[in-house]
């Protein structure tokens, strides 16, 4: 999976979970201050992003991402650390 479709998949949990607009869902976008997103959230979010890739997501992994950016790369570095097992 590219970080161009997981950017495109996390967008989609983003707006339908969450109901935010699709516009403000950018990279740069800071998940706390940019979306509103609290920590009850963010487990939200990982729940949902383990249900597509199919992994299970360390939560001390998303303590350490702040954007939208951060958690597409955290993401990509877990399929790729798998891919390379």
């Amino acid at each position: 999976m590219t970080k161009s479709e997981i950017f495109n998949k996390m967008r989609d949990i983003l707006v339908d979970t969450f109901e935010l607009d699709a516009a403000k869902v950018v990279p740069e976008a800071r998940l706390l201050d940019d979306l509103d997103l609290d920590s009850i959230d963010a487990v939200d979010l990982i729940v949902k992003l383990q249900q597509i890739i199919g992994r299970k997501i360390d939560p001390e992994v998303f303590k350490q991402v702040r954007t939208v950016g951060d958690v597409v790369d955290a993401i990509s570095a877990l399929l790729n650390e798998g891919a390379g097992a």
